[in-house]
């Protein structure tokens, strides 16, 4: 007996042939966006009931794609976008599944024909995307970073008072095509992991962006940092100006629609924790690449980059005026506390003679290792001439909170050794080196002011000292 859900899907499939017209791509009235909603509540019946369990086309997920990409209304723009996360969960493209009905044997399965909204061919040109770009309504690499350099513009307050549905589709666009690639990366780096195959990792989709030819990799992540940090400090700023009304942003409240603006807050969370989700990825691609590398299963076609970790270090280096902004909103402790440590390694002298086993900064630098090294009054006035005491605060505070973040963590899913031992060091230990540097760093300035997160961290590690003594 031939399955009901699949005439449904037909009769939805001859109207997406409606939908994917060209001329529909610029037709916004109320009629044209009542079908698009009637088409999205169709292609929801079809596929997400509990009766219908038969995955949409190819073609219907490229016409809900469309409608989050042009859409107008903000009913148009959330109902599509939660609806192709929702169609992602039920039939994900790649997952990782039981071998053989073993729960010790695990196998990767990629459905190659399953829909995707990236573009990776380099068989349509520059010059046809540009033409057809609202008719193809899919993106390729350099569609991608532009949308990101997109958003770095909406911290301007010139043009968030122009702000507009666009600005919110691309917001819900880029959280949708980081989260496609979320779902495509991590389990086949969970796989890697397993089987040492460098291979599922190479195919994924977010190799294969960063390795395009049309991709300036570190451009993009530049971008994506500068972005992360100025509408991340945007919108608390903003959200701030809401409840207090104390700055300039709210004076005009008859210059911004009231929806518009409470959907900003929200979309443009949604979109700093994509761009967060997609840096700590790219630095769990390096970290397998890395890996990969060392074991030889690497070629000469992967290429060359430098590592994320390493050009946030950079940035931070050069341009202090995001070293708070981004302390604030890099909420993943793991790398957060990996990107402090190697900055601070970087100017920590170190012993001219040094073995074989310890000549890498991976088995050297920790957190703890680090307070160790400029917890005394010489090695604590070198760093401070390098690096200033206004940043070693903010490095110190933020990164005694993501190690004390991992041991808890760590401390929970339980340790072989010692419940002492997390995170890289004994937490006594880090906590009495804290304090010694911040006392270190008085001595050299009686005028020093100890910033309020620095005072929370010292009030933190004297008290965990306090309960363990």
């Amino acid at each position: 007996m031939e399955n009901p859900s699949s005439g449904i899907r037909g009769a939805i499939e001859e109207n997406t042939l409606a939908i994917l017209d060209a001329s529909e791509a610029t037709k916004h009235t109320r009629d044209a966006d009542d079908d698009r909603i009637a088409f999205l509540e169709a292609v929801r019946a079809a596929s997400l009931l509990p009766e219908n369990k038969s995955p949409p086309t190819f073609k219907m997920c490229e016409a809900i794609f469309k409608i989050l990409r042009f859409g107008k209304s903000l009913e148009l723009i959330s109902t599509s976008y939660q609806l192709l996360n929702e169609l992602d969960r039920r039939f994900p493209r790649v997952y990782v599944t039981n071998a053989n009905g073993s729960s010790m044997s695990h196998e990767l399965v990629v459905l190659q024909e399953a829909w995707t909204p990236f573009v990776l061919g380099t068989d349509i040109s520059d010059s046809e995307r540009a033409t057809n770009d609202l008719t193809g309504g899919l993106l390729d690499p350099l569609g991608f970073h532009l949308l990101l350099q997109g958003l770095a513009e909406v911290s301007d307050v010139e043009n968030f008072q122009a702000l507009d549905t666009k600005v919110l589709s691309n917001m819900l666009l880029f959280h949708y095509l980081v989260s496609v690639l979320e779902g495509d990366f991590v389990p086949r780096n969970q796989m890697y992991k397993e089987t040492l195959n460098w291979i599922l990792v190479r195919e994924s989709l977010l190799n294969m962006i960063l390795c395009s030819r049309k991709m300036n990799f570190k451009g993009l992540m530049k971008d994506c940092l500068t972005t992360l940090c100025g509408l991340g400090h945007f919108l608390a700023e903003y959200d701030n100006a809401v409840r207090f009304s104390e700055t300039s942003l709210v004076k005009q409240p008859e210059a911004i629609d009231t929806a518009l603006a409470i959907a900003f807050l929200h979309f443009g969370r949604i979109a700093c924790d994509a761009m967060l989700k997609l840096m700590v990825m790219v630095m769990e691609l390096d970290s397998s690449k890395k890996d990969a590398d060392m074991q030889g299963h690497t070629t000469r076609a992967d290429g060359v980059r430098t590592p994320l970790a390493e050009i946030i270090q950079d940035e931070l280096t050069y341009d202090k005026n995001i070293l708070s902004p981004f302390l604030q909103v890099f909420k993943d402790s793991k790398w957060k506390l990996e990107i402090i440590v190697q900055f601070f390694w970087k100017y920590i002298s170190k012993p001219s003679v040094r073995t074989r086993r310890s000549n890498g900064p991976a088995e050297d630098a920790t957190f703890s290792r680090v307070l160790k090294c400029i917890s005394n009054s010489s090695s604590t006035k070198s760093i401070t001439k390098k690096i200033g005491a206004h940043a070693i605060h903010l490095l110190l505070a933020h990164g005694f909170q993501a190690f004390l973040l991992l041991s808890a963590k760590q401390t929970v899913e339980g340790l072989p050794d010692s419940k002492e031992q997390v995170a890289g060091g004994s937490i006594v230990e880090t906590c009495k080196n804290l304090i010694s540097v911040f006392n270190c760093l008085k001595t050299l300035d009686k005028q020093l002011e100890i910033s309020s997160c620095a005072k929370e961290a010292i009030f933190v590690a004297a008290t965990i000292m306090s309960k363990k003594l």
